[in-house]
């Protein structure tokens, strides 16, 4: 597809970075005095490129981490400046094996080594040295076996354990850790090594009030052994299709369990059956369960319900009546389900919803009246519904709305006038082939619009004019072909855009790319389908935060864009 756009966004924009994993080197649990600054990121203001001074502590940790190799051992220092050194360390992944040995017995609270490359168990007798100061560690994606975690055993007051991803251990490695009995957070994401006779182990875990099992496929019949964890509030076993009717039983006595998800089971209306007496239930994630709306007779009794998600189910019209007693709702997902506007009868009075998914159902344009009165609402989808332009004028008094999607809709130019009046708008989605430069002046006054959305829509160089009215976008998307390089000069100066995708619009050559580079925020950028040519990829040398950079069916090769040297560059095609 030469990079275009893919056919539902699921994706928004991370205000703090685009896609960006985010890092954790803030103390999880407040014990450090400083925050996990640094000295190279704090130094200079990247928006005015004034200088400042660093702290004492930012300069004692580059130091100390500039040396590191000088130093045989660091425990000498307060645990806290120890602390923000390793933290460094593992940001700027020079932590190795050899400098690790430093740490030994500096009482460390947080280690931190999700994703983090050559961990494995030669590591664990220094991080067991930390001893009962250790209150939290991630292992994520490391290559650590049952044997690491005997060492584990020594940190008895450890309160959060993550090994996602760690595919060596088993059920062995559960017997090693099961008298951590001051444990809270144990997450095991993607392991098929985990059976239910291992799952034993787990019942002595007794202050554990946060279990992720996601992806573990041979836990079927383990959850027996959670009944007595009285103290569980989250639990997780999304796409775990070994899980079935019989494994909600025990979960009937988790009293305080406050998130459930398990998507993807095999859990059916019998199932939910169970869930009755989980009174505390805020958060339910069934999305593609074989339920029914018969499932409502035991859901509409849980009145502490906030978070729904039965999206991709099998739910009709016939007994959604009952979605009317769940007036607690602010998140419903009904995507993806036959059903009509006859269940919107039934939404209409659930005054606190903030979200509602519709995608995909049989939507008309009179059945958004009964969602007229949804004044909290933020976030709307409604792709791929029979919605036309006559039914946006139901949602003109959705006042908080924020996000709205009307990909793959009826919606025409004269129908945006109605969504002109949505002042709080942030994000819209306008994926319809029927919106021309005609329309775009209907939106003008939307200047809160931080993501837009005009993938196949028939817009040319003069409806880009409309566009720089939106200076707080930080995500824009024109992927239909009628753009030209003078289109992308009436956008260089939304300097705010941390997207930008002009896939598909084959009149774009080189001379864009000295507009874009004035886009100095920009983390991903799609090119692909254009005319641009690798001598002119010199003008992006300036985006120095791109991460992602898509230049498929182009004149660009690899070696062009290795030439770049962009230092933040982790995802580009071709590759």
């Amino acid at each position: 597809m030469g990079g275009a756009c893919s056919r539902k966004q699921g994706q928004h924009i991370n205000e703090d970075g685009a896609y960006s994993r985010l890092s954790r080197r803030y103390s999880r649990n407040g014990s450090s005095k400083w925050p996990g600054t640094s000295f190279y990121r704090t130094t200079i203001d990247d928006k005015s490129r004034i200088a400042f001074c660093p702290s004492l502590m930012e300069l004692c940790t580059y130091i100390v981490c500039e040396k590191i190799d000088e130093y045989e051992s660091l425990c000498m220092l307060p645990k806290d400046i120890s602390q923000q050194i390793f933290d460094e360390l593992v940001y700027s992944r020079r932590l190795n094996a050899t400098y690790l040995e430093a740490f030994r017995g500096c009482a460390l609270e947080d280690i931190d080594l999700g994703e983090y490359p050559g961990v494995d168990d030669s590591w664990m007798e220094v991080i067991s040295s930390q001893g009962s100061s250790l209150l939290t560690s991630d292992f994520s994606g490391s290559n650590l076996t049952d044997y690491a975690l005997i060492h584990i055993k020594d940190c008895d007051n450890i309160q959060d354990l993550n090994f996602n991803f760690c595919a060596q251990i088993s059920d062995t490695g559960l017997d090693h850790i099961s008298g951590l009995s001051n444990l809270t957070t144990l997450s095991l994401k993607r392991n098929n090594s985990i059976t239910a006779d291992g799952m034993i182990a787990l019942s002595n875990l007794v202050n554990l009030s946060k279990l992720d099992l996601e992806r573990c496929p041979l836990i079927h019949g383990g959850l027996v052994h959670l009944k007595g964890l009285s103290k569980l509030e989250v639990l997780n076993i999304n796409c775990c299709n070994c899980i079935t009717d019989d494994d909600m039983e025990p979960l009937s006595e988790l009293k305080n369990l406050k998130e459930l998800q398990v998507s993807s089971s095999k859990v059916t209306d019998d199932g939910v059956l169970f869930f009755k007496g989980l009174h505390k239930l805020a958060l339910l994630n069934m999305e593609r369960c074989p339920v029914t709306s018969a499932c409502l007779d035991a859901l509409s009794d849980i009145v502490s319900l906030l978070f729904l998600n039965l999206s991709r189910c099998k739910l009709t019209d016939n007994g959604c009546h009952k979605f009317s007693r769940l007036k607690a709702l602010r998140v419903l997902n009904l995507g993806f389900n036959d059903i009509s506007d006859a269940v919107l009868v039934h939404l209409k009075g659930l005054n606190k919803l903030e979200s509602l998914n519709l995608d995909s159902c049989r939507i008309w344009d009179n059945g958004l009246i009964n969602l007229a009165g949804l004044h909290r609402l933020k976030c709307l989808e409604l792709s791929d519904t029979k919605v036309g332009s006559n039914g946006l004028r139901h949602l003109s008094g959705l006042v908080n709305l924020q996000i709205l999607n009307l990909s793959f809709t009826v919606i025409t130019d004269e129908g945006l006038s109605n969504i002109s009046k949505l002042s709080t708008l942030k994000s819209l989605n306008l994926d319809v082939r029927q919106i021309t430069d005609a329309g775009l002046p209907n939106l003008t006054s939307l200047t809160g619009l931080t993501h837009l959305d005009l993938f196949c829509a028939k817009i040319t160089d003069e409806g880009t004019n409309c566009l720089r009215n939106f200076r707080n976008l930080r995500s824009l998307e024109m992927c239909g072909g009628g753009i030209t390089d003078a289109g992308v000069k009436n956008i260089k100066d939304l300097r705010s855009l941390v997207l930008l995708n002009l896939s598909q619009n084959i009149h774009v050559t080189d001379a864009s790319l000295i507009y874009i580079n004035g886009l100095t925020e920009l983390v991903s950028l799609n090119l692909s389908s254009s005319q641009v040519t690798g001598s002119g990829l010199q003008h992006l040398k300036s985006l120095k935060k791109l991460k992602s950079l898509s230049l498929e069916s182009t004149k660009v090769t690899v070696n062009d864009i290795k030439q770049l040297h962009l230092p933040n560059l982790v995802t580009f095609r071709p590759e």
